[in-house]
């Protein structure tokens, strides 16, 4: 396997560390509905791990949370809630966003605001070292002191301060100084410190989380290239200064940007298509296949026409998986060499996740059942790898006419459940919750209400 590394700027050999690839990708800050930009960069990263297990690799996967931001102090502020219920929101529909695309759940989620032990402990190696000092209850990294400081967007220092200007009232030493601490402000959440109150910067809660539940040196770092400066350029600087062990990151992997009208995707920016509104039109499916059709590290243009065609390549391999005929003579042996195919979807992966060269396959051995079927030719065997290697790219293969019939269904039903238990007719309410799982559908009762998700053999 070869993956390109955004640090050296080429493709490497992975070469993990040891049997458990350990695995941080960058997660949400919970203060809206996540888009498209969101679905392409956690479908491509759920397919690097799937694959990753797929050839054998034991995968530990984490994925945090940035529960407290400016961003979400100021829809809070708009709503008239605290912020914590701002950030809960819309955590649960994230769940439900990538429970529908087929995303396999992190093994840990770590928010900020649970880390702040860790978080303040790595800031304060930070200052004993001279990485980092207190100004008026802020603390801030000093970039002059990394010599390797944008190494990762491959930028030098000089460079990077073109243009870059220190804000009236924020005492700083070097305009690239960034925040590891931030002073409390009337209105906002804080935590104590050693500084005082205040709560941490964005950057270095990301270290932190990966320092504590992956170790000093992580695999894969995955996260969309809008993220390698200044995000990930800081986690390198603050993590390697901290741990004194270079690299931070073995493999540096970002995924190309989903762009409307000319911009990227961005909740900030207004420029969106919500997962929930894509969903209402295209299967889940539909917009895997759709954002696996290009190379992850290329930008994908979001349009009506790409979707459309997404859905009728998805009806095509969904139809040669499960044509009639898959048991037709099957006494026959097949015309179909199944281990070919196999070599040939491994070798296109194995090209740093070149999904599209993969899906190219799949398409060329669809097209292979197709013939055979006409000629009532056994093609069981490879009935079996299209899925299952469908499976690797996280396809589930279900029409979308039962899903658009069964979701409203299954929310009434759901409904009506939260109303039996605020009655307190258990007994009724476990029936629900019960037969539904026999059709597949498991719930899970959370804070903030019940979430569900269709539950496959395969995962």
């Amino acid at each position: 396997m070869r993956i390109y590394n955004t640090l050296s700027g080429g493709e490497e050999e992975f070469l993990p560390q040891s049997e458990v690839v350990r695995m941080y990708v960058c997660g949400i800050t919970p203060y809206a509905e996540c888009h498209l930009g969101h679905a392409m960069s956690y479908i491509v990263f759920d397919v690097v791990r799937r694959y990753l297990e797929f050839r054998g690799y034991k995968v530990k996967h984490v994925q945090n949370f940035t529960d407290i931001d400016d961003k979400i102090i100021n829809r809070a502020q708009k709503l008239s809630i605290p912020p914590g219920e701002v950030a809960e929101r819309f955590i649960a529909q994230y769940f439900a966003d990538m429970d529908t695309l087929n995303i396999k759940r992190a093994h840990v989620y770590p928010r900020a605001t649970e880390e702040i032990p860790k978080i303040t402990e790595v800031i304060q190696g930070l200052i004993d070292k001279g990485y980092a000092y207190e100004a008026k209850g802020d603390v801030y990294f000093r970039v002059s002191s990394d010599p390797d400081y944008g190494k990762l967007s491959h930028q030098s220092l000089d460079s990077l301060q073109a243009g870059a200007r220190i804000e009236i009232g924020i005492d700083k030493e070097h305009p690239l100084d960034f925040a590891l601490w931030k002073a409390t402000k009337p209105g906002e959440p804080w935590w104590e410190s050693p500084w005082g109150r205040g709560r941490p910067g964005w950057h270095i809660e990301c270290s932190a989380m990966s320092l504590r539940h992956l170790g000093d040196t992580v695999d894969i770092h995955g996260g969309g290239q809008d993220l390698i400066f200044p995000h990930h350029e800081n986690e390198i600087a603050q993590s390697e200064s901290f741990t004194e062990i270079t690299p931070f990151v073995r493999y540096w992997m970002h995924n190309g940007l989903v762009q409307l009208e000319g911009e990227k995707m961005s909740k900030s920016l207004g420029v969106l298509v919500t997962i929930k509104k894509a969903l209402e039109r295209f299967s889940p499916d539909t917009i895997r296949l759709f954002v696996l059709s290009s190379h992850y590290r290329s930008p994908i243009s979001f349009s009506e026409e790409g979707l459309k065609a997404a859905e009728k390549g998805m009806e095509r391999l969904r139809q040669a998986g499960f044509a009639d005929g898959q048991h037709a003579m099957a006494e026959e042996t097949g015309t179909i060499d199944a281990g070919v195919f196999r070599q040939k979807f491994i070798d296109a992966m194995d090209a740093d996740f070149n999904s599209a060269q993969a899906l190219a396959v799949l398409f060329d051995l669809a097209r292979e059942i197709n013939r055979a079927v006409s000629q009532g030719v056994g093609v069981q065997e490879a009935q079996q790898l299209l899925r299952e290697l469908g499976h690797v790219l996280g396809f589930t293969f279900e029409e979308r006419e039962i899903r658009l019939v069964a979701d409203p269904f299954i929310e009434l039903l759901i409904s009506i459940r939260a109303d039996l238990r605020k009655e307190k007719q258990w007994q009724l309410a476990d029936e629900i919750r019960f037969r539904l799982n026999e059709l597949g559908v498991v719930l899970e009762d959370v804070p903030q209400g019940t979430t569900w998700k269709y539950e496959r053999p395969d995962g």
